[in-house]
């Protein structure tokens, strides 16, 4: 062989070993870098035994016939049962299509409550709707509720709800916000309106005070479109809070959004920036799949508009 050729082949063997090299190198970091941004970094809260939980159920409606309850007509008030006691099974998890689901049957007011506590995040989940309503509100909308940057007594409100902001579920109010207990926000829900008296979210409104105090306009801001889905079929909810706003997302439209957030501690107003996360049991089965959190270092871009006129 000629030298010429010899070099020509060590150099064609050489190209041929760096370019499996890259090709290797670029399958690699690809599939660590789809895994590091889809499955490690979201924290999937279902489990078959709800470990990432602790479940508080308040005060049964005598229709539940639970020994020391038969007379109770009004569940806002009296003794709750208190801190992983759930004699109903109200919170339960099922197999659906090989998928974990929360059964929440709304049998007793009741809230599931994460362990841990969160600041900045993104939150997803799925919910559907059952078919059981019960007293109290058995000729209401069925009603549910995400109650994020929970704080205080498991029991502040109603005597079963901790403090907290809500990112409502009902029957056609998906995405609503409520204030619950001893807390306020501000949100772009100035004026309301004549035919129904609700204050209705408009992202180009100047900022009001929002609580359920005297002295502020109201409680709660009422969104502006409806995209839940039929009844029976998966919605998916998610929740960006990051510093001092949060953003309500209904099936990937951004139905509110609330700013500085504050909790009274009985002394003053603080700001409330985390917390726990409540699933509510109301009166309505619901099913939930599929929740997921996961941190966040800054608002994602696409969202940025959400920030405008809101110092």
């Amino acid at each position: 062989m000629s030298l010429l050729r010899l070099l020509h082949y060590r150099f064609s063997l050489f190209g041929a070993l760096v370019l499996s090299v890259c090709v290797f190198t670029s399958i690699f970091f690809s599939t660590v870098s789809f895994a590091s941004s889809d499955s490690v970094t979201w924290e999937q809260l279902v489990d078959s035994n709800l470990s990432k939980w602790d479940v508080f159920m308040g005060v049964p409606h005598k229709s539940s016939n639970i020994p020391g309850y038969e007379d109770v007509e009004d569940v806002r008030k009296g003794t709750p049962l208190g801190l992983n006691n759930d004699p109903k099974k109200v919170f339960s998890v099922i197999t659906e299509n090989d998928e974990l689901v929360i059964k929440i049957t709304g049998e007793v007011f009741a809230g599931l409550v994460t362990k841990n506590e969160y600041q900045n995040y993104h939150f997803k989940a799925q919910f559907k709707w059952g078919d059981k309503k019960w007293p109290p509100r058995l000729h209401q909308k069925r009603n549910s509720g995400i109650l994020y940057h929970s704080v205080g007594n498991f029991d502040d409100f109603w005597n079963v709800w901790m403090s907290s902001l809500e990112f409502e579920v009902q029957e056609t109010d998906t995405g609503d916000f409520i204030t619950i207990s001893d807390t306020s926000v501000q949100a772009k829900c100035p004026s309301r309106q004549a035919d129904d008296g609700k204050y209705y979210y408009s992202p180009d409104a100047p900022l009001v005070d929002m609580a359920w105090k005297k002295g502020f306009v109201t409680g709660r801001c009422w969104k502006n479109q409806d995209t839940e889905l039929a009844h029976g079929q998966w919605n998916t909810v998610e929740l960006i809070a990051f510093n001092d706003m949060a953003l309500h997302i209904v099936n990937s439209t951004v139905i509110m959004a609330i700013y500085h957030p504050k909790y009274h501690n009985g002394e003053q107003w603080v700001r409330m920036q985390k917390g726990k996360i409540q699933l509510q049991s109301e009166a309505a089965e619901i099913y939930y799949k599929n929740i997921a959190i996961k941190p966040i270092q800054r608002l994602p871009q696409e969202y940025a508009v959400y920030l405008k006129d809101t110092k």
